[in-house]
């Protein structure tokens, strides 16, 4: 596992891997507690817990993340920005799930944002795909913030869209939205009725969770020499 906390990192290039196995649960391949950090044309290879973005304010950009059980899991503020999320094939009787985000207060500026990106099956799970459940997200704290804005979501995706953890735990206190994606998965007709599920049609509320507005990007990404927008479309 790579772990990262110094201000301001910035990673180009760099492919970042646990080769650990669906059958070893928890295997991080890049744990970030860096504030102001940015991840350009990157990958991120693991199955279960592959990506944690720890804390603090992150920006991913034109990246690849792999994985199958809460993929993408922290408190940290983070945009991923025209990337690729791709869930793998997981062990029998197993589900996949993009997130799981760890807001544990509402006071909190935390949340994952997921801004015109593609969800997607990678290779491995397509042939089997109808074998699996996959689901956008669930609440790994009482809090969990998580959005899909503009983006594209497959046919991999349950028509419930998002999972419980335990219960009826944070159903009511979870901000999950959904904001205009497009794609097969996309449909919220059939979605969680849960008090903290909302399909977001209001352009305000949407633009709470772009990188000019929700980490400050227009602040600290103009001198990094990353590409970037920092509405809601560039």
């Amino acid at each position: 596992m790579a772990a990262v906390v110094g201000d301001g990192f910035i990673a180009k290039g760099i492919s970042f891997e646990n080769y650990a196995g669906p059958s070893k649960h928890q295997a991080v391949a890049l744990r970030s507690g860096a504030d102001l950090s940015a991840f350009y044309l990157c990958s991120f290879v693991g199955y279960q817990d592959t990506l944690y973005v720890h804390s603090l304010r992150q920006f991913y950009r034109e990246c690849d993340i792999y994985g199958t059980i809460d993929f993408i899991f922290g408190n940290a503020a983070v945009v991923f920005q025209n990337c690729n999320l791709y869930a793998r094939k997981p062990m029998d009787n197993q589900r996949n799930i993009f997130t799981a985000q760890g807001r544990e207060d509402p006071n909190q500026n935390t949340g994952i944002s997921i801004l015109n990106s593609k969800v997607a099956a990678a290779s491995d799970l397509i042939p089997v795909q109808s074998s699996f459940r996959t689901y956008l997200g669930r609440p790994w704290k009482e809090y969990s913030r998580t959005v899909y804005l503009l983006s594209n979501i497959g046919d991999l995706v349950d028509p419930a869209g998002w999972l419980e953890w335990n219960g009826t735990f944070a159903l009511s206190t979870l901000y999950y939205g959904e904001y205009k994606n497009r794609g097969p998965g996309s449909n919220t007709s059939a979605r969680v009725t849960w008090p903290g599920y909302r399909v977001i049609t209001n352009v305000t509320e949407a633009t709470q969770f772009t990188v000019g507005n929700f980490i400050q990007g227009g602040e600290w990404l103009p001198s990094n020499n990353i590409s970037y927008y920092l509405g809601l479309t560039g």
